[in-house]
């Protein structure tokens, strides 16, 4: 019988490798998941902390244990009876000096091997670029890198020679070695004039142009992965290109030990259609050759995909769904009180001087990236349609500046990452995008680019070439779509998230700020629909990606209930002075309201030093990701050390540490409520459920590096093994059991009923939607499952000692109706069995001592509607 998967997420790097993973299996497996799914596992750059910075496609990385460790941990987690899912990056490798394919490209230019690998324009507009890479990768500009002396030419063992700035080699070509060879040693002196001279001409005779590293932005002839100038993207969209690069992936694949992937950032590739369909293709073909101890069954194949709250994944795509970021904004928005979305927007925007919606926010920060950091992927979309334009006599007189703005102006008011049209197919969402962009680009656009507005608008809509310029319409398609794609996420989740503060716990990846909150019924659709199209999606709530651990945003949603509270408590702990802002300085009060630890005690200093500085690293990286008064690349030492001492001062002040300590322990206990409400969502509707590393106890973690802590396995091993019933384990629920028994208990519940969990039909029950309870079943061809939990908590606050208790405060005489059927339901949490009832369960009986129930029923239902009960 094959188990309904569930997956357990590790963040594997040097501290914490194959061996380490294997040794944490016997516990995995006693918590009930299905498969180990694991970050990148093939050579990255040494040191590396994520494994995404790959290097050699082509071998596992030495420093996790290499293939042999790798073959362990999968026997290891086969004798568990787990299976492996694999995240694989296809879009891009590192570049360096780790990485041997590019350093050879550097060296031999268009004629080296490894050239078709990367996406270099080899023929640009920049005559000084023709045929040659531009590096810009020194820390000052070129002439003071020169005459400063930090350009210097040293022998390698591999490249034979090299010019070094500082530690980073730059392989010179082979056609200058022998020359090299023969010159005098101080020939190329870079203290000397002369030497600095000769060094000159050697270096405009490589297949590379040094440059300055702000010149990325501008000039760079490379697609990057985003705007990040340390990764290359990689054209996985030619045959040979896909072969080579996962030859060593199918390969697992093909000797059984993997049995799933997941795909990074699908939205980077130039296809992602055909390139789902062909690793289809390649993981069917190689099925029948695995091996028979490995789990039978197709390959399991997820990509992870951002999507806008109205688009869905393409069907032809064949592959089983998302990495889960949907759910996580479903269920996000579930946990919040619309009531309050514009009351606090008005406040955000009184408070910071910011817009008060998101949509604003969010057409500023696209503005300034495409400006700062994307003009050189504008500009070849602009050069890919002024070629296009030129084919045909009713468009050669649209001029390369206007296609430019049009096309700056269509990217700003794109609604969602990308579309996939092709030169000769588009689809009606297709068309519904360009309309949406179009409609918003014409507003900033003067009337006379507007006949050009719509012109581009159809090539880029897809479907619109002749037999002679399609080719060129692809060209300029697949330009303007790995322009939206990264330009969206560098401008929404990483710079306008760190820039509206409305509530911090809504601006996550995947979800969208401008939508506060949704309702059942629109949560109840969503589900409906994965259950009848991608049953086997992922289901997430924490990531190795995410902004705020889910308990964070689980407590944080609490606010959403009591806006005015929390505008009197804000008024406390905001600065003085005008550094640090005050929308700065509010959404670190958020941040130390959701992240401070429910152990930790506000007279214990060390403690509270520690969460200081964890919380500083958090502050620093989001003013810099703002990017409103200091940068990554130009500090603002400043404003930071403001921002610091603001920190140390809410911190360090005993009246409004206990005061911040106070507003944790009002909001607590409801947001632990909201923190299972979750959890037990993420179990039972439709979809594979996955949990993020350490997160079975409470998840205060924050943004990156914070979320990958190490993880303390034998305290969560040892209270596994004494788990006990969760009811029991309540009045201590600050210490995260009760969350991991609840988690152990509905794991254990899908592997016993893997038909519910797999193919199980998804059903709404009906309860009022004013009373902040959300009810569902699961029906299965043998069982029924019902599940009750509470979606708006801060409704109903349980005091701080009352073990989460919010029966009280529920409605008298609420029943919970059930379908006919089932005689009996057993509670999967506790050990109490209920006799069905024509009226349906009582709910202020089913939420006590447990804040969620879950039911499940000894006979496969016929839905009748039921009277609700009041």
């Amino acid at each position: 019988m094959t188990p309904a998967p569930a997956t357990y997420r590790l963040q594997l790097h040097a501290e914490f490798a194959f061996a380490d993973a294997a040794a944490i299996v016997p516990y995995l497996a006693r918590l009930g998941i299905t498969h180990l799914y694991l970050s990148p596992v093939l050579a990255a750059r040494p040191g590396s902390a994520h494994g995404y910075d790959v290097v050699d496609p082509t071998r596992v990385s030495d420093e996790l244990g290499g293939e042999h460790g790798l073959r362990q941990l999968v026997a290891a987690a086969r004798r568990a009876g787990l299976g492996i899912l694999l995240d694989i990056v296809p879009n891009h490798m590192a570049v360096g000096p780790d990485n041997p394919w590019w350093q050879d490209v550097l060296a031999n230019g268009p004629s080296s091997r490894w050239a078709p690998v990367f996406d270099i324009d080899w023929k640009p507009a920049d005559p000084a670029l023709v045929g040659r890479v531009l590096c810009p990768f020194l820390d000052r500009p070129y002439g003071e890198a020169l005459a400063g002396g930090l350009l210097a030419l040293a022998p390698d063992a591999r490249h034979g020679w090299v010019v070094r700035h500082h530690d980073t080699p730059f392989p010179i070509r082979p056609e200058d070695r022998a020359t090299l060879d023969a010159a005098p040693p101080r020939a190329f002196d870079p203290t000397d004039a002369d030497g600095r001279r000769r060094l000159h001409r050697l270096l405009e005779r490589q297949h590379y142009r040094l440059a300055w590293w702000r010149t990325a932005g501008d000039e760079v002839n490379w697609r990057r992965f985003f705007d990040i100038g340390e990764l290359v993207s990689v054209r996985v969209e030619d045959e040979p290109v896909f072969a080579l690069t996962h030859a060593t992936v199918l390969r697992l694949y093909r000797e059984g030990l993997v049995d799933g992937v997941r795909v990074d950032h699908i939205d980077g590739l130039a296809d992602p259609a055909a390139y789902c369909r062909r690793l289809r293709q390649a993981l069917r073909r190689l099925a029948p050759m695995r091996p028979p101890e490995a789990p039978a069954g197709p390959a399991w194949l997820l990509v992870e995909k951002i999507l806008a709250a109205d688009e869905t994944l393409p069907e032809d795509w064949d592959v089983d769904g998302t990495t889960g970021y949907d759910f996580m904004d479903e269920v996000g928005a579930l946990l919040h009180d619309p009531a309050a979305a514009a009351a606090m927007a008005a406040d955000w925007a009184e408070l910071s001087g910011r817009p008060a919606d998101f949509r604003t926010e969010e057409r500023t920060a696209r503005r300034e990236m495409l400006a700062r950091s994307f003009a050189a992927q504008l500009d070849r979309a602009a050069a890919a349609l002024h070629r296009l334009a030129r084919l045909e006599p009713a468009t050669r007189d649209w001029t390369r500046a206007a296609i430019g703005r049009c096309v700056a102006a269509l990217a700003i008011h794109f609604p969602v990452y990308r579309t996939y049209a092709t030169a000769t197919g588009r689809s009606a969402s297709d068309d519904r995008l360009y309309r949406l962009a179009a409609a918003g680009a014409a507003t900033e656009l003067a009337p006379a680019d507007r006949t050009v507005l719509d012109g581009i608008g159809r090539w880029l809509g897809g479907g619109a070439a002749t037999p002679a310029t399609a080719g060129p319409v692809a060209v300029a398609i697949r330009r303007f779509q790995q322009l939206t794609a990264p330009l969206a996420a560098k401008s929404v989740e990483d710079t306008a998230f760190y820039r509206f503060g409305r509530l911090l716990s809504r601006n996550e990846v995947g979800a969208d700020p401008a939508c506060f909150a949704r309702r059942p019924a629109e949560f109840h659709a969503a589900q409906a629909a994965r259950a009848r199209t991608l049953p086997a999606a992922m289901l997430a709530t924490a990531t190795h990606d995410h902004k705020r651990g889910e308990d964070v945003r689980a407590r944080l949603s609490v606010v959403a209930s009591m806006p005015a509270a929390w505008r009197a408590a804000l008024a406390d702990w905001l600065p003085a002075g005008s550094d640090p802002s005050r929308g700065d300085a509010a959404m670190l009060c958020q941040t130390l309201v959701g992240a401070w630890p429910l152990d930790l005690d506000p007279e214990d200093a060390p403690a509270v030093a520690r969460f200081a500085e964890r919380v500083a690293a958090w502050q620093t990286k989001a003013l810099r990701e703002a990017k409103l008064r200091t940068e990554w690349t130009v500090p603002d030492p400043a404003y930071e050390a403001a921002a610091r001492t603001h920190l140390d001062d809410l911190l360090g002040d005993p009246w409004r540490r206990r005061s911040l300590a106070r507003f944790v322990d009002r909001i607590a206990p409801a947001g632990a409520v909201a923190g299972l409400a979750q959890l037990v969502l993420r179990l039972t509707v439709p979809g594979a459920p996955d949990t993020y590393q350490g997160s079975e106890f409470w998840d205060f973690s924050l943004v990156d590096p914070d979320n990958r802590r190490a993880v303390d396995y034998p305290a969560r091993a040892t209270a596994l093994a004494g788990e006990a019933d969760p009811a029991v384990l309540l009045p201590r629920w600050r210490d995260g059991r009760v969350k991991q028994a609840i988690l152990a208990r509905l794991l254990r519940l899908r592997r016993q009923e893997p038909d519910l969990f797999r193919h199980g039909r998804y059903e709404a029950l009906p309860l009022p939607e004013d009373r902040g309870l959300l009810g569902f079943l699961r029906h299965g061809r043998a069982r029924t499952l019902a599940v009750l939990v509470p979606v708006r908590p801060g409704s109903f606050r349980p005091p701080p000692g009352a073990a989460l208790a919010i029966a009280p405060a529920l409605p008298a005489g609420l029943m919970l109706p059930l379908p006919d059927g089932p005689t009996d339901w057993l509670d999967v949490l506790g050990t109490r069995r209920w006799s069905a009832a024509a009226a349906g369960l009582p709910v202020e009986r089913l939420l006590a001592p447990l804040p969620v129930s879950v039911l499940l029923g000894t006979a496969r239902s016929k839905w009748t509607r039921r009277p609700r009960g009041e």
